[in-house]
């Protein structure tokens, strides 16, 4: 058997190439990884509120707390990537969040309720949303806001297991509920680094493996891009203005992760049914996905940095809708818009990167990226909560996050494509 023969056999699977099977994998990682910290979030909130009867900033500032762990490893999660590969630190990280799970479900008072919340965070930081997209990047810089937008689509399509968790959790009980999570989540974790943990081949090597002569020839030139290290990045506005457009969409992010549920339930937010609630969460999933996807698609053929305005604009305009939603159709047309915004958004912002700065050191330069990004996700849930104990609405914290999505619009376009860097010799 020819060389060229051998590799295209490593390189696909049946008729598929490999990159979409890691692609898939990781939404499968993100399918698992951020149900319980992210879409079922403020579910299990509500949960320890009703048993505990701890007030909203301690319940909700757990995730503050929990994010500090991704917060303060981010580039070292980075760098561990980079080294180790993604199917190492998958395998680690879901070891590490499933047992914080099985132990989340024995807790009994508020140091062992931050305890479990930090690990369950750490171990699917290690393991989750860095190792994933630093494994697309790697094998599909020809489809990169596609196959990113895959990745993060897995995310959103967790937020349809959310009435699965309602109903375990009011039929067999939030213990029950979380001893199971974190059982699947042991199982899940080696299928999961199996698959996305295959190294992407060389540069070289992948070009002629994606190109044909059906092709443009710019497609080669658009895969053999400069590497940038983490030092060179960090170095150019680019890198900057999209860290601190991230940062600023998230803040409602980690808002809306903590707090929907709550909002959707309280006699001065919409005032829904814990049944009627439970059915918005997969409307704003569904719709967060499908604007992924298209959002992807969309990214491989035009600017991103033109669409990305307009999206960030859409996230913002959903932070006033539901601030004055009152009835379950309002909470729908924000699901519908959050999912527009947020989601369309999402997989351009993490495809710039892999455009502007290339696949060797992706994963050190996201973990900087992610940095300041989960700083921001990581103080906005428990300041939100402080505000809603001392005026119980959250109106005022929905405006502020409106705004910030507004300033994202404008520092957003300042990232233009960074020019190679010079080496003295």
């Amino acid at each position: 058997m020819s060389t060229n023969s051998s590799k295209e056999m490593k390189t696909k699977v049946g008729r598929m190439f490999y990159g979409w099977w890691v692609a898939i994998a990781g939404a499968l990682n993100m399918v698992v990884s951020s149900g319980p910290t992210f879409q079922a979030a403020s579910t299990l909130f509500r949960a320890i509120e009703d048993e505990f009867g701890w007030s909203r900033a301690l319940v909700a500032g757990v995730a503050s707390f929990g994010r500090f762990g991704g917060a303060l490893l981010g580039p070292l999660e980075g760098w561990l990537t980079d080294q180790f590969g993604t199917g190492k630190m998958v395998l680690i990280g879901f070891t590490l969040g499933g047992s914080g799970m099985i132990f989340y479900s024995q807790l009994q008072g508020p140091v062992q309720y931050y305890a479990a919340y930090f690990i369950i965070s750490l171990g699917f930081s290690l393991g989750g949303f860095v190792p994933s997209m630093a494994a697309v990047n790697a094998w599909m810089p020809h489809r990169r806001a596609t196959a990113m937008a895959i990745v993060i689509g897995g995310s959103s399509l967790g937020g349809l297991f959310v009435p699965a968790i309602v109903w375990g959790i009011n039929t067999h009980g939030w213990r029950e509920t979380t001893l199971v999570l974190g059982l699947l989540t042991l199982a899940l974790g080696p299928p999961i680094a199996l698959v996305s943990g295959k190294r992407a081949p060389e540069q070289q090597d992948l070009i002629n493996e994606t190109s044909s002569p059906n092709k443009p020839k710019n497609r080669d030139a658009a895969l053999a891009q400069h590497d940038f290290t983490a030092k060179q990045a960090l170095r150019t506005r680019a890198f900057w203005s999209i860290s601190i457009t991230h940062t600023l969409t998230n803040l409602s992010v980690g808002a809306i992760s903590s707090h929907i549920y709550f909002q959707l339930t309280d006699e001065n937010g919409v005032n829904l049914t814990d049944a009627s609630a439970a059915t918005i969460i997969p409307i704003m999933a569904v719709s967060s996905f499908t604007f992924q996807i298209l959002g992807g698609l969309t990214g491989d053929r035009f600017s991103k940095r033109s669409i990305l305005p307009i999206l960030i604009l859409t996230q913002g305009v959903s932070m006033v809708v539901l601030a004055n939603s009152f009835s379950y159709w309002g909470a729908c047309a924000f699901a519908v818009l959050w999912g527009l915004g947020f989601g369309g958004r999402t997989p351009l912002l993490h495809a710039m990167r892999g455009d502007y700065f290339g696949r060797k050191h992706f994963g050190v330069i996201l973990g900087m990226s992610a940095f300041p990004m989960a700083i921001g996700m990581m103080i906005t849930p428990v300041i939100i909560g402080r505000v809603f104990d001392t005026t119980g609405t959250y109106e005022t914290s929905l405006y502020t996050l409106s705004t910030a999505c507004l300033f994202a619009a404008l520092t957003i376009l300042f990232a233009t494509k960074p020019s190679t860097p010079t080496h003295r010799i």
